[in-house]
């Protein structure tokens, strides 16, 4: 990370249970509108965060439902959106090797590396220096919906 976060408004600690992730979208969604954010951009943080979420507990930590999550929820530093940084102490994997697949290739499964870059407005996938990974998520309010929440 290039630049210091700010104190999240919200600090959640999960286990990597499938179950958990329903109320934490309700929580983000929450926030998010709160926030400023219109409902597509909201769905986008959800969708984008909730593929991030299940890839640390199918992929990093292989279904094991104890592996431990972290979740911090902060708007940006100009009040204009919402940050999200999930991390995990799962298997560290090399972001430059994670591909989505072909688009042209019809079939369910192995977008989610594509959602999650193209959802929001910011994507980070790294290594973290103690083990597994973090991953950051930013989705800014649009213009027009942070001038009328204001």
């Amino acid at each position: 990370m290039s630049e210091p976060f700010h104190d999240p408004a919200i600090h959640l600690q999960i286990l990597s249970r499938p179950e958990l992730l329903a109320p934490v979208r309700a929580l983000v969604n929450t926030m998010a509108a709160h926030e400023g954010l219109d409902d597509l951009a909201a769905c986008h943080l959800i969708l984008a965060m909730d593929e991030a979420l299940t890839n640390v507990i199918r992929h990093g930590y292989d279904g094991d439902p104890n592996g431990r999550i972290w979740i911090a929820v902060s708007t940006l530093e100009d009040g204009a959106g919402i940050r999200v940084v999930i991390e995990d102490r799962a298997r560290t994997v090399d972001p430059e090797a994670l591909q989505s697949r072909d688009l042209e290739d019809i079939r369910p499964g192995g977008l989610g590396m594509h959602l999650m870059r193209t959802l929001v407005d910011r994507f980070e996938h790294l290594p973290r220096t103690d083990g597994g990974m973090r991953v950051v998520l930013e989705k800014r309010a649009t213009p027009q919906t942070a001038a009328t929440t204001a």
